[in-house]
């Protein structure tokens, strides 16, 4: 059957981030070891260039050969734990992964053995996933562990980013300054402004001290080279040595407000799921937004003509979550009883009141088996016997 077929592309447009965050540390451990190469390879060519041209004694020469030894056996030394702490499970977790991704297009129907299990591991995947965002880091590792999908999930690279997060509402800059470091070639080609937003917090925490020398200090060091970018928000920002955090001036007391410190939480998490390749928005949300957008109908948004049965009229629930999704367009309209939630059609065709309001045939039949033979509309208050209702038939 055509429902229980599985659709590959739209489902492994869900799957790219499992592929690419391995890759993506992948791509960054080997510049690393290439970085590492290249200032050694070159150092050994200068010292052998040296050493050729210039005529050395054997002691000297044997000095100079020696220290070349050494250097090579430094950078193999290097290479051997990247490659052993880094390279290696990193390669294991892509294994893994584009094993997992094979198995499913192995699939042709979700009724195929071997696909339902499939299936709990992706819903486990989303889980863990939803959990690291939302800091649950203890069930996220519980759950990883007892089904065995710690190398699918990315723990690590959320509890780096956990971490810069809490410092931030520690109101601490230094943790997030030194992932801007260690990430800094990565950074500079994506043109974000973080590090220049974490400076310019450390430094309005020091005016907010009253640290005027500090301050100052500050800027001749950490601003002067963003003159060309920041000329703007530098000189704006100076005048916070005049203006302490009790200034009725709204331009500084702007400066001044402790949300700031939120608004660089949000930014951090921005660059950084961009860096690591993560989506913004959790799997598990991005999975259920393809169904709640199927579903949602304008009548959704009418506190009058919500459904029981649906998700997307639910406003504590899901219908949070289908606030931002647009609504689907149906060519042929499905009618829906408001009193039992079933779909009405030939087998339960709908009934009318005389005011309009429509029912289906089983809702009113058990209504009236209840109430002597009367029925009430559910939205008007208005009561009848059943046999005045008039059938409706749908064309």
């Amino acid at each position: 059957m055509d429902v229980c077929k599985v659709n590959h592309e739209a489902s492994l447009m869900l799957e790219q981030p499992l592929i690419k965050v391995p890759y993506e540390q992948f791509r960054r451990n080997f510049k690393a070891s290439q970085k590492a190469i290249e200032r050694d390879y070159q150092a050994l060519q200068k010292e052998s260039a040296d050493a050729a041209k210039n005529k050395r004694s054997s002691e000297q020469a044997l000095k100079t050969l020696d220290g070349m030894i050494n250097r090579v056996e430094g950078l193999k030394r290097k290479l051997e734990d990247i490659q052993s702490s880094d390279n290696a499970p990193v390669q294991a977790s892509m294994r893994r992964r584009l094993n997992h991704v094979s198995a499913f297009e192995t699939f042709a129907s979700t009724e195929q053995p071997g696909f339902a299990g499939w299936a709990d591991t992706r819903l486990d995947r989303w889980l863990v996933d939803w959990s690291l965002r939302n800091g649950k880091e203890d069930t996220a590792r519980t759950i990883a562990k007892s089904r065995g999908i710690e190398d699918l999930v990315e723990i690590n690279s959320f509890s780096s980013i956990r971490r810069v997060e809490a410092a931030l509402r520690g109101h601490s800059c230094t943790e997030a300054l030194a992932w801007c470091s260690q990430n800094k070639v990565a950074l500079a080609k994506t043109k974000t402004t973080l590090e220049f937003d974490l400076r310019l917090q450390e430094y309005i925490e020091l005016a907010r001290s009253r640290k005027t020398n500090e301050a100052m200090a500050y800027s001749r060091k950490h601003f002067t080279s963003y003159l060309e970018t920041h000329a703007k928000e530098v000189t704006h920002c100076m005048g916070l040595l005049a203006c302490g955090p009790d200034t009725p001036l709204a331009r500084y007391k702007r400066l001044y407000d402790p949300s700031r410190w939120e608004t660089l939480v949000n930014s951090f998490r921005t660059v950084a799921f961009n860096l690591y390749s993560l989506p913004i928005e959790p799997l598990l949300h991005l999975a259920l937004y393809a169904g709640l957008a199927s579903l949602k109908l304008p009548a959704c948004s009418d506190g009058d003509c919500t459904n029981i049965d649906c998700p997307t009229c639910d406003s504590k629930g899901l219908g949070q979550l289908a606030k931002s999704v647009p609504m689907s367009h149906h060519v042929n309209s499905t009618i829906v009883c408001r009193i039992t939630g079933e779909i009405m059609n030939e087998d339960n065709p709908p009934m009318a009141f005389s005011n309009g309001f429509v029912y289906s045939t089983n809702g009113l039949k058990e209504m009236a088996s209840r109430n002597d033979g009367q029925v009430t509309c559910p939205r008007t208050g208005f009561s009848c016997d059943f046999k005045s209702l008039r059938k409706v038939y749908i064309t």
